[in-house]
């Protein structure tokens, strides 16, 4: 199996250092003049923004961003080769030059505050060249955030930023999860595709497509019975995602709420023929609020061999017009170490004894998710350090296509399901 190239840059440790206002005659010591906390908006390229706070520390702090008293990750971006390339390419006459560069804009208020303050903005820019075969530390230490002409007076902000190789194997779905397609693995950095799966869609009953449509909004409407078994290339059986709860509209309304969730089990073979369970995954529709769209959300739980209860890993949402991506990355729940470098644990000492998800973390997977209605074949990034043998990767492509068929079993009961789903559905009675 050959991987793809990826590199994650990681940006943490922040800690935020205020010039202190003058005391007024007759006062004390002098006052910081902007209120905490503060927050900061990071960006790198053209990738999408993303929001931290960052912790104050004393004016005369000498505090450096590896001694930050926060010691969190702030924001992780992923970089594909396509990304790393667009970063590297050398400016011309039509093409001016882009490089890699991270900017960060720092805001007085709440983190998701509507009417932060704007402190000032700072720009930092980063060599990735090797970056996908050796992790670097690419800045560490304080930069002013205030405007050039009062560096003096302007606030600093201490980071540490770093770049490590995050290698991926990437598997495509060539059709539809319920057409049972083949699934691709792309290796040379995407530029070649080989068979690795197949595909099996079934469904054991169709009780919601023989109501009438006057039904289809009633409590007894529900999807059940679906499910996708993963063979490899010999036509073993290698993982399997089977609906084990209904999908079923809350009375009064038409659609799944997140009271009372449809759930998928995906399963991994245990030897004779028997399967055992490796992760649980819950979907509804939320109701999108004023001037927004209804969205997928989703639960997932790792099933945990020896521990008896789940252990959760991502509970998020996808656009159901756009869609967008489904996601396990751990990233956020590992602290940077003093030196800079994301911890094995939570405590960063590398003893994973403490850490309830075993040897899962970091980035874990990715999968592209079409919004409902739309031809979906998804797209499956899995973290090389989360695959040891085709039967891991098995187990997520499942999952990526619990999570792509879930958006028709969470659309609104008031409408029909598509047609090719539609058309299995009804071959199955046949």
């Amino acid at each position: 199996m050959d991987p793809c190239p990826f590199v994650r840059v990681l940006v943490g440790n922040l800690a935020l250092r205020m010039p202190v206002a003058p005391p007024a005659a007759g006062a004390g010591a002098g006052v910081h003049p902007f209120p905490s906390p503060c927050y900061c908006k990071i960006r790198l390229g053209k990738m999408p923004c993303q929001t931290a706070p960052a912790p104050l520390v004393p004016s005369d702090s000498t505090t450096t961003a590896d001694q930050s008293p926060s010691g969190a990750l702030a924001a992780a971006f992923h970089l594909s080769k396509p990304d790393l390339e667009w970063f590297a390419r050398k400016p011309s006459l039509f093409s001016p030059s882009r490089g890699a560069t991270l900017k960060v804009s720092v805001y007085a208020g709440r983190k998701g505050s509507a009417c932060g303050r704007l402190l000032g903005k700072a720009t930092i820019s980063l060599d990735l060249k090797g970056a996908e075969a050796k992790p670097a530390v690419l800045h560490s230490g304080w930069i002013p955030v205030g405007k050039a002409k009062a560096k003096a007076a302007a606030a600093q902000l201490s980071l540490t930023v770093r770049a490590e190789p995050d290698p991926r194997f990437v598997f495509e779905f060539d059709g539809e999860p319920e057409c049972s397609p083949q699934v691709m693995q792309l290796g040379g950095g995407g530029m070649m595709r080989q068979p690795m799966f197949t595909c099996k869609f079934a469904c054991r009953t169709n009780s919601d497509l023989r109501r009438p449509p006057a039904a289809a909004a009633a409590h007894a409407a529900e999807r059940k019975g679906w499910s996708v078994t993963v063979h490899d290339l010999s036509g073993s059986p290698v993982a399997l995602a089977s609906m084990v709860t209904p999908f079923v509209a809350s009375p009064g309304t038409d659609r799944v709420s997140r009271s009372n969730p449809g759930a998928w089990l995906i399963l991994r073979p245990a030897g004779d023929g028997a399967w055992e369970p490796w992760g649980r995954l819950e979907c509804w529709r939320e109701r999108g609020g004023a001037g927004s769209s209804d969205s997928l959300g989703y639960r997932f739980d790792l099933l945990v061999p020896g521990v008896d209860h789940s252990v959760p890993i991502a509970d998020a949402t996808i656009a159901a017009s756009k869609g967008g991506k489904f996601a396990l990355d751990l990233t956020s729940a590992q602290p940077l170490s003093r030196g800079g470098t994301p911890g094995c644990s939570p405590r960063g000492s590398g003893d994973f004894s403490q850490w309830p998800l075993g040897n899962y973390r970091g980035f874990v997977m990715s999968a592209a998710v079409q919004g409902e209605g739309k031809c979906s074949k998804p797209t499956v990034e899995v973290g090389v350090a989360h695959v040891g043998c085709a039967e891991d990767a098995a187990a997520f492509v499942a999952l990526a296509a619990a999570v792509d068929l879930s958006m028709d079993a969470c659309r609104l009961f008031s409408h029909k399901l598509r047609k090719e789903l539609s058309h299995l559905r009804s071959d199955v009675l046949r």
